[in-house]
């Protein structure tokens, strides 16, 4: 399963740990020189990766790719959940890897101090090969410091066909309030629960929030971000308001959506016991490791939506990037750079079918055989909508007051409260002007 968020009190310690830490960038020395060539004998080099323990196997066939190619060696070491507050910490205490999995937006690539730690990637020639969406992911203050390995993921709703051929629906919706019509028609019907609803894990409630929120302009992001806007906006706390009301409230979701689970969110659609899920990329990895391309392609499809258009959302994972760290051992640094231009040089089209991923790169394409749910997402990302991931300079746990809400311990406007006192509190700890 794949998280996009970073608690903010994780996220603060380790930018409080930053202010009272005298290492910067000076000194680093000129940018390297690019990779020449990924594949050059490494004999003898020996690094460590930093993964998750849901993300241990992600890196395993670029790792042993690399090795067979080089003759480095590179151990993944499992940073045990939560994996986001752990790994600040860790490095706070003067660990380092070589190689780590970072979840590489604006509001998360910071609290890893990438001017300090990290290894610029600009020069690399594998950046101008990437999507339109991954060229602007992984760059702080025009830097980029994260290789884009794998697709983020793109927020959408799954659907199953069976049960929208049995509610006569033939044509997808073209918004959020037509989602909610469909969503009727399907109750009336059917009888089947029109969504699905995690509120058993919690994250994946700040979704229906989220579409709705494409409905906010960049002049909103922009001054939310130099303290000029709050989360306490009417628009924000109507949309946590539509969501209690309108899909909860309302019974447009399964009657146990208080504790239901992720990996029942993908058993209830795949068995037509759910219409729909709003949900991640990581929903399609966990329904892909059950089931076939063609069950897949049988059972189920998938569509973009946004507040008032058919877009999708993309919402950036720690998987998708990698970043090297300086370690001071200039023989390390350098084969790390050069497994980051081998995993996505010479090594990136076996990569990615050997994990049934899309492709990053515009000139590889995707591997065969992927479900029709996962090319439409791929389709979708170019056009997709940032969510507040990435608009916002952090990011607040907003699923967390949301699984309050919904056991009736905080009103929608104290949700958005939440998540004001959050940001602020991060944002006057990163030093952020207006704040």
């Amino acid at each position: 399963m794949k998280r996009v968020l970073l608690p903010c009190l994780a996220l603060l310690c380790a930018l409080l740990s930053a202010c009272s830490d005298p290492t910067t960038a000076a000194g680093a020395g000129p940018a390297p020189t690019p990779v020449a060539d990924p594949a050059a004998r490494l004999d003898g080099v020996h690094l460590t990766f930093w993964t998750a323990q849901n993300s241990v196997n992600q890196p395993k066939p670029a790792i042993e790719a690399f090795a067979k190619a080089t003759g480095a060696v590179i151990d993944t070491v499992v940073i045990p959940d939560p994996y986001e507050s752990n790994v600040p910490t860790r490095l706070a205490s003067g660990e380092k890897p070589d190689l780590l999995f970072w979840q590489p937006t604006g509001s998360t690539l910071p609290a890893i101090r990438p001017a300090a730690n990290l290894l610029t990637l600009d020069d690399e020639p594998w950046v101008g090969k990437l999507g339109k969406i991954e060229q602007g992911l992984g760059v702080i203050d025009g830097k980029r410091y994260a290789a884009i390995v794998s697709s983020p993921a793109v927020l959408g709703v799954y659907y199953n066909k069976a049960v929208f051929a049995k509610a006569g629906i033939t044509e997808m919706p073209k918004s959020y309030p037509d989602l909610l019509a469909k969503a009727q028609q399907i109750k009336d019907k059917t009888g089947v629960p029109p969504f699905f609803e995690v509120g058993g894990d919690k994250w994946p409630l700040q979704w229906q929030v989220q579409v709705q929120l494409t409905g906010l302009d960049q002049s909103f992001w922009d001054k939310l971000n130099s303290n000029q806007e709050k989360w306490t906006n009417p628009t924000v706390v109507q949309a946590i308001a539509d969501y209690k009301q309108k899909v909860l409230d309302a019974g447009l979701a399964q009657p146990n959506y208080r504790t239901g689970t992720f990996t029942d969110q993908g058993l209830d659609l795949f068995a037509g016991k759910a219409a729909m899920a709003l949900n991640v990329t990581s929903l399609q990895t966990q329904i892909q490791a059950g089931h076939s391309s063609k069950e897949i392609d049988d059972t189920l499809g998938w569509f973009p939506i946004a507040k008032d258009a058919a877009k999708a959302l993309y919402s950036p994972d720690q998987t998708n990037g990698v970043v090297a760290f300086r370690t001071g051992d200039e023989k390390r640094q350098n084969a790390s750079r050069q497994f980051l231009a081998y995993l996505l040089g010479p090594g990136y089209a076996d990569y990615i079918k050997a994990m049934k991923f899309v492709s990053v790169r515009t000139d590889v394409p995707n591997p065969d055989g992927l479900p029709q749910t996962a090319v439409d997402q791929w389709k979708a990302l170019p056009d997709a909508i940032g969510v507040f991931q990435v608009k916002a300079i952090n990011a607040p746990d907003m699923h967390l007051a949301l699984a309050d809400m919904i056991y009736d311990k905080k009103t929608p406007q104290e949700v958005a409260q939440a998540a004001q006192d959050q940001f602020a509190q991060v944002a006057k700890a990163q030093g952020a002007a207006g704040f």
